[in-house]
């Protein structure tokens, strides 16, 4: 029998839930809120579980709190939100679906409720868990309960450094074989793919990095090797891609390249230069740094802001 669906007030726009043996079932949303707690209580009764597809392909929802009545996220709850950064979930056990975070690529944060999120550990320990399920595609490290263990970070480490250590051209040929991309497309293209491939590594090693929490000093080595052998002025330049196209004004990731030596004499114009006339307080940030480190005489005198 098909449940009646109600209707329930955020502060810009609605939720849609219907009853079910007492329990609310969170179905759907529609609305222009950025960030959006789910309440506990609907009716008297508790919200028990997010259903099916309930916020797929929301394009506004950057933050969501789930209370800690939820104990179901049924499949793709969360899907395609493609600018969700942050989720806060209750500390205990829950049926999780297939896909509740597919594609959404800028989940960042995954916050047990009860952490203090002014810790250092207990953010690095949240980014890596957004991690497990955007990144490392390792659902079975999706588990509050142990996340942070000493066992914990090193089954994470163990399938990062598994995905850093697979060949760039791995899974190619399988996929034209397959067919999985429309044929003269670009991923079609050995060299994009293999870019691909390396941005992905990028990402990862710098998240690694930025939140280290439990890092052992030689895989953070090898990271930083890794890093480095991708900067702007090597054969293939991804870590300086990913930071100029994808964090563009994000001074955190510029802070990252000068703290492992990334910007130097060798590449410092051309990384200027890349930048054009965007990205204005990260060009003084840089030209900074550089005139601290390197410059005989003063970076800004080189360039026009």
């Amino acid at each position: 029998m098909k449940m009646h669906l109600k209707e329930w007030d955020t502060p810009h726009g609605v939720l849609q839930y219907c009853v079910n043996g007492g329990m609310i079932i969170v179905s759907g949303y529609r609305g222009k809120d950025t960030e959006l707690m789910i309440p506990a209580v609907i009716e008297e009764r508790a919200v028990t579980c997010i259903g099916k597809k309930a916020f797929l392909s929301n394009k506004m929802l950057k933050e969501i709190s789930l209370p800690e009545s939820v104990v179901r996220i049924d499949d793709w709850a969360f899907a395609y939100c493609t600018k969700l950064s942050k989720i806060v979930l209750p500390y205990h056990r829950m049926e999780i679906g297939q896909g509740i975070f597919k594609d959404c690529f800028h989940l960042e944060q995954i916050v047990d409720e009860r952490a203090d999120e002014r810790e250092s550990k207990t953010v690095d320990i949240a980014y890596l868990l957004a991690a497990v399920m955007s990144r490392l595609d390792a659902f079975y490290l999706f588990d509050f309960e142990n996340a942070g263990t000493a066992d914990w970070i090193a089954q994470w480490d163990s399938k990062m450094q598994s995905i850093m250590n697979t060949e760039d051209t791995e899974g190619f040929s399988k996929m034209l074989l397959c067919g999985e991309e429309d044929y003269g497309s670009k991923d079609n293209n050995l060299d994009y793919y293999m870019e691909q491939r390396r941005r992905e590594k990028v990402r990862l090693s710098m998240l690694r990095m930025m939140h280290d929490y439990g890092l052992e000093e030689c895989v953070r080595v090898k990271l930083k090797e890794y890093l480095l052998s991708h900067v702007k002025g090597q054969e293939t330049e991804e870590t300086w891609k990913v930071v100029l196209e994808e964090y563009g004004d994000d001074l955190r990731y510029y802070r990252f390249l000068t703290e492992i030596g990334a910007v130097g004499e060798n590449n410092f114009q051309a990384m200027m230069e890349d930048m054009g006339e965007q990205h204005t307080e990260m060009k003084a940030y840089l030209m900074k740094y550089y005139s601290e480190h390197y410059a005989k005489e003063d970076a800004f005198a080189m360039f026009e802001l």
